[in-house]
């Protein structure tokens, strides 16, 4: 498939010895690092397989993304990504420290547990294999310009591995996992500053909640045995393809990124133990019964079977917690702090009527995300928000008391205030609405739905109609208006 020499696969050149200055330059043979690597042929094609060390990856790596410095063969870098990317890294490093502890047989660290809790702690951690090209060596060629290498053989004469010397011209050019190199780096230089300063950083990288905060005598040994199993116990499996030039790495790029089918995002969710808010919702409210859980979105109705995907509960539970739709970024330092709370919201919805209940969306508008999200929305400003108001925790409790008293059926008419005449209005006893809702002025979204065969359908854009359902809960509940500081009584608004 390819050709050999001395025993060797190409490009692996076998020189022991180098005659003259000239053949000094050409091999590169100054300040070589030995890597001993499993060659494969991926699709035929001739690839290393190797494990370098978290802390030496970015030195032998670079990214072709700078179009002054050279052709390009990546996309721009991700900055909010890659910090992600670091955050987890930082736990599993964290991890890994820990798990070599065990090995050497050390008793268990408190400071230890705590950091990782503070992180966020899972059931594992790993890193899929970043693929790189080494342009300067032959593809496939006749060793001229090739990577120096010994084979490794068993006592029985089998090939173990290949042990080759790559020196400072033999880059890695990452093709698949650049946001993973950049993430490295911030790892390694928030390890850095903790361990020289003795503080948490204040500013970029920020992978840490306490930032500005002393670092404690116990957990400084937590960060230098981090930075020691960076340097040497956790490692970065690379798959090194060889000689490929601009054109075959970017289409190696395409391939790697555009070939895959990305992962349901209710089946990922489920499949996550690392967040707190997912940790919350399968220990607590679906452990708890309080919704059951489904991997797709049913969109006939009449279809639907009462559960709620994945994705729309994360993010109801993560407006509660965190005032956004996402999870990205909680701690449990935030999270479970408010837990109870959560809690209490989660366990008054399951008993709204007919909620869970096959056919939910027919028989009431609160099996429609869109109205969970303004109880969460609602949930946050009352108890977690800065602006909240002095009495929220006496708000709250009421809004939870009423709930079960909000008409939540399709018929309402409430759902249908801006498809309403005045008169209308006036007919249904909805005029005093009106000061609890956003001003009509300006460009906003005011069209939160259609009533259409006695079903009221919330639109799709959540962000826009939320906030204004949420008025309309706080106006049937008796709850003070957002807008101005009018002050009602719950007599004749239920």
């Amino acid at each position: 498939m390819h050709p050999a020499q001395d025993g060797l696969p190409q490009p692996i050149t076998s020189h022991e010895a180098l005659d003259d200055l000239d053949n000094l330059d050409s091999s590169g043979n100054i300040n070589e690092i030995p890597f001993n690597v499993f060659i494969g042929h991926n699709l035929g094609h001739r690839v290393f397989t190797m494990s370098i060390p978290f802390r030496q990856f970015f030195e032998l790596s670079d990214v072709a993304n700078d179009r002054e410095a050279g052709p390009v063969a990546q996309r721009p870098l991700d900055a909010n990504h890659a910090r992600n990317l670091a955050k987890y890294m930082l736990r599993g490093l964290v991890s890994a420290a820990m798990l070599r502890r065990s090995i050497q047989g050390k008793e268990g660290s408190v400071a230890f547990e705590t950091i990782l809790d503070s992180l966020g702690n899972q059931p594992y951690f790993s890193l899929q294999p970043i693929v790189c090209n080494i342009r300067n060596v032959p593809y496939g060629g006749n060793g001229d310009g090739g990577i120096r290498g010994l084979r490794l053989q068993t006592d029985r004469g089998e090939t173990a591995a290949f042990r080759v010397f790559l020196s400072e011209r033999h880059i890695l050019w990452v093709v698949d996992g650049q946001h993973r190199r950049a993430a490295a780096e911030m790892v390694m230089s928030f390890l850095q500053v903790v361990r020289q300063t003795g503080k948490y950083p204040g500013k970029a990288p920020v992978l840490f909640p306490d930032k500005g905060r002393e670092v404690t005598s116990e957990e400084m040994k937590v960060w230098n045995e981090t930075f020691e199993a960076a340097r040497s116990y956790a490692t970065l499996t690379i798959e090194v393809h060889l000689g490929l030039d601009i054109a075959q790495e970017r289409q190696l790029f395409h391939d790697l990124n555009k070939l895959g089918k990305k992962i349901n995002s209710s089946l990922a969710l489920q499949f996550d133990s690392s967040n707190p808010v997912t940790q919350f919702i399968k220990s607590n409210i679906v452990a708890d019964g309080f919704v059951q859980i489904s991997d797709s979105e049913v969109r006939d109705w009449a279809q639907d079977t009462g559960q709620l995907p994945m994705k729309d509960v994360v993010a109801i539970t993560s407006l509660a917690f965190l005032n956004k739709s996402n999870a990205s970024g909680a701690t449990p330092a935030v999270v479970e702090p408010r837990y109870e709370i959560v809690q209490r919201l989660w366990s008054q919805i399951a008993e709204i009527q007919s909620f869970g209940s096959p056919r939910a969306k027919e028989q009431t508008v609160a099996a429609q995300p869109v109205i969970l999200k303004a109880l969460a929305k609602l949930t946050f400003d009352l108890n977690f928000s800065n602006r909240r108001p002095d009495n929220g925790a006496v708000q709250f409790d009421q809004l939870l008391d009423k709930i079960e008293d909000v008409d939540f059926s399709h018929s309402n008419p409430v759902w249908r205030f801006y498809e309403l005449s005045d008169e209308e209005r006036d007919e249904f006893g909805l005029s005093g609405l009106l000061q609890w809702l956003p001003s009509s002025e300006g460009s906003a979204n005011r069209d939160i739905g259609s009533f259409q065969s006695g079903l009221m359908r919330f639109g799709a854009k959540h962000n826009d109609i939320f906030p204004i359902l949420g008025d309309m809960i706080r106006w049937q509940v008796g709850l003070p208006s957002r807008h101005s500081h009018i002050e009602v009584g719950l007599d004749g608004l239920l």
